[in-house]
């Protein structure tokens, strides 16, 4: 290179001859990781308490500029004290978001994943009917399925079962009558592992007015677990799935039901190498039709 042309370049710039490829390197890796963090943050408390950690940060700025020495040796205090805080703050979310980094590697596949398309027919319509007779009969239900994250630990404070999955089974087990009702299935596969599983509790406030014991616990297992949870409500009959901590809109009708399921399970991880699926109910029916 010319020294000569070096030299007229202005000295803002030249800062930029002494960036090398680790820089850009570092630079790529660090705005990654900030995106990763706030995607798994996104819709949790945890952001909103971020963006209020970022209203303090701009204010001890402005003390500091502005000399103000006891309100610059207040918030210092304040921010020392959340230091400590975050990690009991943010435990939920912490824990969600390096199960999620778990889950990209290779170590690990989703039972469902692993099933054929002629096990996901017969899955999908015991469960979609299951949950519409159940629903009909005002019984409440609580069944997880999981996914990549592993329930041991729940399905150890249950009743083991390890059944192939009928919906004459789910709904005998969700009767009021029998002992097993009060708690949840977890389903691996096309297997019922376990019943009468119980779940942890979900304490936000805003979901403890909206919704019940059985609807808290599964935004509780969702928001913590990669998990699919179908909950059938006992007063009003409308059936709803939970995943990532939300809910889809209330079902009523089978059909629904099964769009919902196949959605879910056609359109998903099982069938991610194959491409996704447009008309999931078209699917299933083209399944039924090749196993026939």
């Amino acid at each position: 290179m010319n020294l000569k042309t070096v030299g007229r370049v202005p000295a803002s710039f030249q800062f930029l001859h002494q960036i090398e490829l680790s820089d850009l390197l570092d630079i790529f890796l660090v705005f990654l990781t900030l995106r990763y963090l706030l995607g798994a943050l996104q819709g949790t408390r945890a952001l909103q308490i971020l963006q209020g950690v970022a209203v303090v940060l701009m204010m001890l700025l402005l003390a500091h500029q502005a000399k103000l020495q006891t309100l610059n040796w207040l918030l210092n205090w304040f921010l020392v004290s959340v230091a400590f805080l975050l990690p009991v703050i943010f435990q939920p979310e912490l824990r969600r978001a390096l199960m999620r980094l778990g889950q990209q590697g290779v170590l690990t596949s989703s039972p469902l994943a692993r099933m054929d398309k002629e096990e996901l027919v017969p899955l999908i319509d015991e469960l979609a009917y299951a949950a519409y007779q159940l629903g009909q009969a005002r019984m409440g239900a609580l069944i997880v399925l999981e996914r990549e994250t592993g329930l041991k630990e729940y399905t150890e404070r249950g009743q083991a079962l390890d059944s192939l999955i009928s919906s004459k089974l789910l709904i005998s087990i969700f009767n009021p009558k029998t002992p097993l009702h009060d708690g949840a299935v977890i389903i691996r596969g096309s297997r019922i592992l376990a019943a009468a599983c119980i779940l942890d509790s979900f304490h936000d406030q805003e979901a403890d007015d909206r919704f019940g014991t059985r609807h808290r616990a599964a935004l509780s297992v969702s928001s913590q677990t990669d998990c699919l949870v179908l909950v059938v409500s006992e007063e009003t009959g409308q059936i709803r799935f939970a995943q990532d901590g939300k809910f889809t809109k209330p079902l009523e009708e089978e059909g629904d039901v099964k769009k919902m399921l196949a959605q879910y399970l056609v359109s998903g991880p099982a069938l991610a190498s194959r491409g996704s699926i447009s008309n999931p109910i078209q699917a299933i029916r083209n399944m039924r039709a090749k196993k026939s």
